[in-house]
């Protein structure tokens, strides 16, 4: 649910230049993903919606920044290695540089100076990884609090917390301190996005089919940008999609 407003907008904003066919989609649990989605959107018009409200509005813009720049920095070693084990040393001396730049000049993070001088970050996860081994995405599945996913992903967000260094190595505190930063970023997420997220939650003839084929063609058109096709899955609707 926290990271319904990143996705759902990235979405957006892929929808024009997504790769042909992103609209097809393997839903066998539409039923049970539609009780979750119903869920999550209970949660979000009682819960977070207000509290991003709140933290919107009452947080400074650049304290809203600072905190989603320490999140985010936290997340490098994780996709470090990602990057390593997706046979891409470029992309891994990138995000290590990154985060070792931002993580002493920048203050832990809190600041980005990395992105002054070009070292943009290399976004990656073990999802991402398992497509570069050659995993289809497998099912749609919609996750309690998480949202839109794929069974191949669903799996890579829990080997994910498996694999971030940070979590492994940092003291405690530190690391109960970047759950938090975490948090109030997808918070502060929410309300950035909150015109897209409303317009797809509350506005939509179907907020669930909506919000799938969002995910869907931004997961792809993410996935296509390194590789040159996304591997075959076992799609029982293959012929209903075949041109």
């Amino acid at each position: 649910m926290l990271r319904w407003a990143a996705v759902l907008a990235a979405g957006l904003l892929s929808a024009c230049s997504s790769p042909e066919g992103a609209a097809e989609f393997h839903d066998p649990f539409e039923e049970q993903n539609r009780e979750v989605h119903n869920a999550n959107r209970d949660l979000d018009r009682t819960v977070v919606r207000p509290v991003s409200r709140t933290y919107g509005t009452a947080v400074p813009a650049p304290v809203r920044k600072g905190v989603s720049n320490f999140s985010s920095n936290l997340d490098l070693p994780g996709m470090v290695v990602n990057d390593l084990l997706q046979f891409r040393p470029v992309d891994a001396m990138t995000n290590a540089a990154r985060f070792l730049f931002n993580s002493t000049v920048g203050i832990a993070g809190l600041f980005d100076p990395a992105t002054s001088i070009h070292l943009y970050e290399r976004d990656t996860d073990f999802g991402e990884t398992l497509n570069v081994w050659g995993f289809g995405e497998g099912a749609y599945v919609e996750l309690p609090l998480l949202g839109p996913s794929t069974e191949r992903d669903a799996v890579g967000k829990i080997v994910d917390v498996a694999l971030n260094p940070t979590r492994l190595f940092l003291p405690v505190g530190v690391r109960n301190t970047g759950t938090g930063a975490g948090i109030a970023k997808q918070i502060g997420d929410r309300y950035e996005y909150s015109d897209t997220v409303d317009s797809v939650l509350y506005e939509s003839a179907d907020s669930y089919a909506q919000a799938r084929l969002l995910y869907l063609q931004n997961r792809r058109f993410e996935l296509g940008a390194n590789s040159e096709s996304e591997p075959d899955y076992a799609d029982p609707y293959e012929d209903l999609y075949a041109e």
